[in-house]
């Protein structure tokens, strides 16, 4: 898959009361692109519903290098860095880079699938499972047990 990418503008809104992006933002950002590529990969909340089965987090976390000010222009690529051979379980590396070339943040997280109805978690079906393989992976990709 060629990468994917989410571009987004900061917002007053998006302001802590330094001038800079508040930190949730980077959050934001990253949670809206992962559900931004499901949805390319044509994994929409109707097929979830329709499977009873939904993306949940483990961990998440920011590692901050350059601030995001009014009017930078940001782009966010999801790369997949670590997986159960099942996709059942996953972790994301995001690249937040403002004004395409400086990188701004990282956002790490480990999840996995749960079952809607049965609250526990799930193993993917297969369409999700082959979707996902298709999405670009760091360089230093593994597989997990």
């Amino acid at each position: 898959m060629k990468a994917f990418n989410k571009i987004f503008e900061i917002r007053w809104g998006d302001l802590d009361p330094n001038f800079h992006v508040k930190h949730t933002v980077y959050y934001d950002f990253a949670a809206t692109t992962r559900i931004a590529l499901m949805q390319h990969l044509k994994i929409d909340m109707a097929y979830m519903m329709q499977h009873h089965f939904g993306p949940i987090l483990f961990r998440e976390e920011a590692i901050f290098k350059k601030e995001l000010l009014l009017g930078d222009v940001v782009s966010v690529f999801p790369l997949l860095s670590k997986a159960k051979k099942d996709y059942s379980r996953w972790s994301f590396t995001q690249n937040i880079i403002k004004n395409e070339d400086t990188l701004s943040a990282i956002v790490n997280v480990d999840g996995a699938f749960i079952d809607t109805k049965l609250r526990k978690l799930t193993i993917p079906t297969e369409l999700v499972q082959s979707l996902f393989a298709t999405i670009e992976k760091t360089d230093d990709f593994t597989w997990i047990d």
